[in-house]
């Protein structure tokens, strides 16, 4: 699994800005899956929620089911998020990560190249195109979109890719956020093989990169 608090906070904002202080805490906004299935299920079916705040908790709930491994569960949510908010990059960001994650990579290109349309320097959507583009056998476009993953994401973005491919055996170097030679080629090495994933998941990693 890859690390989505990111993609958690930024759902979070468009909630906040659309909700103001009355849903302050309420249990969509949990770390907690679990609640904020429940906690956005309640915000859904409650009467009169409309717009972008009803699109929101359906892409928080949807966040949840994918971090729960059920990605078609979590599309299904998705698909009502982006229905009701079209120009949702990262909603549109993650149903394109969802549909990679559930063995249906070229479904999610449309999402992401149009969640790149919205936000261009968005690091986490550089990595979904990077993923799907490697999957589907373009090697150059993936370490191209990695490489840009890394140039907007910075140096949390270069240390989760060396945690990543050090535990691969690809990197031998240290996890330090500085982007050098010996990344780069493991990265190329990377991209040439399908089954290689740079980027570990969040449990591996948090010490090296907090």
């Amino acid at each position: 699994m890859r690390a989505l608090a990111p993609a958690l906070a930024a759902i979070l904002a468009t909630i906040r800005v659309a909700a103001a202080d009355p849903l302050d805490g309420h249990d969509c906004f949990s770390s907690d899956n679990d609640r904020r299935i429940a906690g956005c299920t309640e915000l859904i079916e409650r009467s009169g929620l409309s717009g972008q705040l009803l699109g929101s908790a359906y892409a928080m709930r949807a966040l949840a089911y994918s971090l729960k491994g059920l990605y078609d569960t979590a599309i299904q949510d998705y698909n009502e998020a982006i229905r009701l908010i079209p120009d949702f990059a990262v909603a549109l960001n993650n149903r394109a990560w969802a549909y990679f994650k559930s063995g249906r990579p070229q479904a999610g290109l449309p999402d992401v190249e149009r969640s790149l349309e919205l936000q261009p320097t968005s690091p986490h959507a550089y990595d979904t195109r990077a993923h799907i583009r490697q999957v589907l056998g373009n090697p150059s476009g993936a370490l191209s979109d990695y490489d840009a993953a890394m140039r907007f994401g910075g140096e949390r973005m270069i240390q989760l890719y060396q945690c990543g491919l050090s535990a691969l055996g690809h990197y031998a170097g240290p996890v330090d956020g500085v982007y050098t030679v010996a990344l780069r080629q493991a990265l190329e090495a990377c991209v040439k093989d399908k089954a290689c994933d740079p980027l570990p998941p969040d449990e591996e990693c948090r010490a090296a990169t907090s």
